[in-house]
């Protein structure tokens, strides 16, 4: 989920043959068929046509967010590795999605334990441009706005076991959306099988849960549905608050209170709410270079 601070807006680059990206490619989509969720699906078939998603091809970031601008709003900012939880999550408040382009050793083509251009194209991607998952990696952004250090170490740890290892039920069936599992062979196949660490999704429980990049995990989180997960995170960061504090006025690309009757416009200051210690930060797209 983290990635570090972008040192280019390059997103188009020249990729070297590698080998891997043909395996990678080809044995993720014959577990993407059976065990993928239907909305990650719906949208391959555009990927394919519109930004070069095939075997032979690594596709260009350029190309996939015009792509995703078009479909959800959301825009991709090119890092260059682990970003803080704080950094990341902030950015999609914005729909800016920070990601890598670099790809996995070909020693190990079904794993790697960073992001890399496998996991973000591959895993994330698809379900990005599906409104109801945009909206919800959205609104996991918002809530971290203003939050305290514990508050947005919970958050990121309820993103890692949703957008990245959630699966969720579709026709009776578990499927797969986590975008952790979605560019990964070898947890895909270990997650559908180890029926044992499959937990009904729980905030308060899943909050808790040790993240593991260097290993599967010890349990994998699922709900009945997207909007499932959607109204329990929902329920979860407004304790005590009674509505959302913040939304996202997109024509702009700022932030703004719900209760706040207006924009402000200075970049650094900060709105109390209800006199609350809660503090939101407004905060300027320039951050994020759009």
């Amino acid at each position: 989920m983290e990635r570090s601070c972008h040192l280019t807006v390059k997103l188009r680059i020249r990729y070297p043959y590698c080998i891997c990206r043909g395996t990678v490619f080809r044995e993720l989509h014959k577990l993407y068929v059976v065990h993928a969720c239907k909305e990650y699906l719906e949208n391959w078939p555009q990927l394919v046509k519109y930004c070069g998603y095939r075997e032979d091809n690594i596709p260009q970031l350029q190309d996939v967010n015009v792509f995703l601008k078009r479909k959800t709003g959301f825009q991709l900012r090119p890092v260059a590795g682990y970003l803080s939880p704080r950094d990341f999550l902030s950015g999609l408040a914005f729909r800016v999605f920070h990601c890598t382009q670099y790809i996995r050793h070909s020693s190990d083509p079904f794993y790697t334990p960073e992001p890399d251009c496998c996991h973000e194209l591959l895993g994330h991607m698809p379900l990005l441009a599906n409104p109801s998952f945009a909206q919800f990696s959205q609104e996991l952004g918002l809530a971290s706005l203003g939050a305290t250090d514990e508050d947005v170490e919970k958050l990121a740890t309820l993103y890692f076991f949703t957008v990245e290892f959630g699966l969720c039920k579709q026709d009776g069936q578990l499927r797969v959306y986590g975008a952790g599992l979605l560019s990964s062979v070898a947890e895909l196949r270990h997650a559908v099988t180890a029926t044992q660490k499959t937990k009904k999704f729980d905030p308060e429980v899943t909050c808790r849960e040790e993240c593991i990049i260097t290993a599967f995990q010890n349990a994998y989180y699922y709900t009945d549905s997207f909007e499932e997960a959607k109204d329990k995170m929902r329920q979860a960061y407004r304790k005590g608050e009674g509505e959302t504090r913040c939304r996202h006025v997109a024509y702009s690309y700022r932030i703004a209170s719900r209760r706040s009757p207006g924009l402000t416009s200075s970049s650094d200051e900060r709105i109390t709410i209800n006199s609350d210690i809660c503090l939101i930060f407004i905060c300027t797209a320039e951050r994020f270079g759009i």
